[in-house]
């Protein structure tokens, strides 16, 4: 028997499935992004409770929604929601941590600070081309002391205005380690409160590159789209979206292109020709994106051959 209250869990996080001709649910991979729903899940309950999933394509599987859940680190609430629901507990061992994120103890406001370090974080910003007005919209601020000492803080905020995440950047020149993050789950909308969902979307690799980009700009915080976003992406009004991964991660890129143009979305491709968005600033990213035209199978096909 199907347990439809688990297969309405999980149609929260990967979106609707599709009941395939065995009885499980098919959906589409967030791990291979393949066009098409070929990540099942079975959802008869056997003697444990437990129920195994695969994906046809890229072979990722697993035992329980639970490690499922666990490997596209999906919010605590939808642990707890799982819990809930399944028969035997022990089987899962779900950890749910209950923390809320708070900036670290140490943080530290970078404007109208007299101090000699938030003075080196402030010409740090501004070698970067980071305004005062960003510094305030986006409250960054630094560590003086503690783990992330002489670090940028960069919060992200979610829609309602509380704290979702932060990054952090060192500002020293020839620091050993450039960049630190807290042991949270990534699976969040950065920058979320300060997007229109109903108007062209850029997304990016990192804060500094939407900060330059200055317009309804989403940094990954890396070359994935966690599934938050790109469940919010596909169900929102928002039909242009331009890709400016940094020229390392092409293959990425396509990726998430061809995925989203196979859920009608017109997708760009931004070539940014060995730079980033923060390095050729907004006047050169805005005079790049004027010209290009969405990618269609023909455009997608040729990037791809471009790449064997």
């Amino acid at each position: 028997m199907r347990n439809e209250l688990l297969v309405n869990l999980v149609d929260s996080v990967l979106g609707a499935g599709k009941k395939t001709a065995g009885g499980n649910q098919s959906y589409n991979c967030p791990f291979c992004h393949h066009h098409k729903p070929k990540l099942e899940v079975n959802f008869t309950e056997n003697k444990k409770g437990i129920n195994p999933w695969a994906c046809w394509v890229c072979g990722s599987r697993g035992k329980s929604v639970n490690s499922l859940f666990k490997k596209i680190k999906v919010s605590a609430d939808k642990f707890t929601e799982l819990y809930k629901l399944v028969k035997n507990f022990k089987d899962y061992k779900v950890e749910v941590d209950t923390k809320k994120l708070t900036l670290p103890k140490e943080y530290k406001s970078i404007l109208n600070n007299p101090d000699i370090i938030a003075k080196r974080a402030y010409n740090y910003l501004k070698n970067r081309n980071i305004t005062k007005l960003d510094i305030l919209k986006y409250n960054l601020g630094y560590c003086e002391y503690g783990r992330y000492k002489n670090m940028i803080i960069i919060p992200s905020y979610n829609g309602e205005g509380e704290l979702n995440y932060f990054t952090s950047r060192s500002f020293d020149k020839n620091a050993y380690i450039k960049y630190r993050n807290p042991d949270y789950s990534r699976d969040i909308i950065p920058f979320e409160l300060f997007i229109n969902w109903n108007v062209p979307i850029t997304l990016c690799e990192g804060p500094f590159d939407a900060m330059a980009i200055k317009r309804n700009a989403i940094p990954l915080l890396g070359k994935n789209i966690q599934q938050s976003l790109l469940k919010k992406l596909i169900q929102s009004k928002v039909q242009k979206i331009y890709m400016a991964l940094d020229t390392d991660a092409l293959k990425q890129s396509l990726k998430h292109c061809e995925y989203l143009i196979n859920q009608g979305k017109e997708v760009y491709l931004v070539e940014l020709e060995g730079k980033d968005p923060s390095e050729i600033g907004f006047n050169n990213f805005f005079q790049l994106i004027q010209n290009l035209s969405p990618l269609d199978e023909y455009k997608l096909m040729e990037k791809k051959l471009s790449l064997i």
